[in-house]
């Protein structure tokens, strides 16, 4: 009995040890796998939103050469009609997958470019043209603005409404009638 106390103190340095190793062990893989996750997630979201980005940009630059009236009216209604389908299984993606100030600002956006497409297949183009583009340029601005934020991308502002505003200006007695949006 003596020889068990006199080893109880090296037995329960040994449990002791056992139980700390087992529990750092099992935080730092719990921390680890939190960080697959989150990179697993931030990578997902980062495909959802560029693609909703690539695919409202496509439905936008048709709907700008519908109204400038430059291609075949019936050609660009069709392509118009499947970057439509394209964008609205984007759009599922952004809303499974997005944070709630970026699905605000994608929202914004595409209804933005909606109204600008509605122009479009009415074949109006009315005086508030200009300032419908700058609204979706500006919605762009924000859906961006939105998405860098919440997958922590820094490096600075990438807002363009501004510059293409400048651009017009510049240009504009060069490329009368033109749409605005590139």
């Amino acid at each position: 009995m003596g020889s068990l106390v006199a080893q109880l103190p090296a037995l329960l340095g040994v449990l002791v040890g056992t139980v700390g190793t087992i529990l750092a062990t099992s935080l730092a893989d719990r921390s680890r796998w939190r960080r697959r996750q989150t990179v697993r997630w931030d990578e997902r979201r980062l495909d959802a939103y560029a693609e909703f980005a690539r695919a409202l940009k496509e439905v936008h630059t048709i709907a700008s050469r519908l109204i400038g009236g430059y291609l075949d009216r019936d050609e660009e209604l069709a392509a118009l009609a499947e970057a439509d389908f394209r964008h609205t299984i984007a759009w599922e993606n952004v809303l499974l997958l997005g944070d709630g100030p970026t699905v605000t600002a994608a929202r914004a956006w595409r209804d933005a470019v909606w109204e600008v497409e509605r122009l479009a297949r009415s074949q109006q183009n009315p005086d508030h043209l200009p300032d419908l583009l700058h609204r979706a340029n500006e919605a762009r601005d924000q859906f961006y603005h939105a998405a860098r934020g919440g997958l922590g991308v820094g490096g600075g502002s990438v807002a363009q409404a501004a510059l293409l505003v400048s651009r017009l200006r510049d240009g504009r007695a060069s490329h009368a009638g033109a749409p605005a949006e590139r």
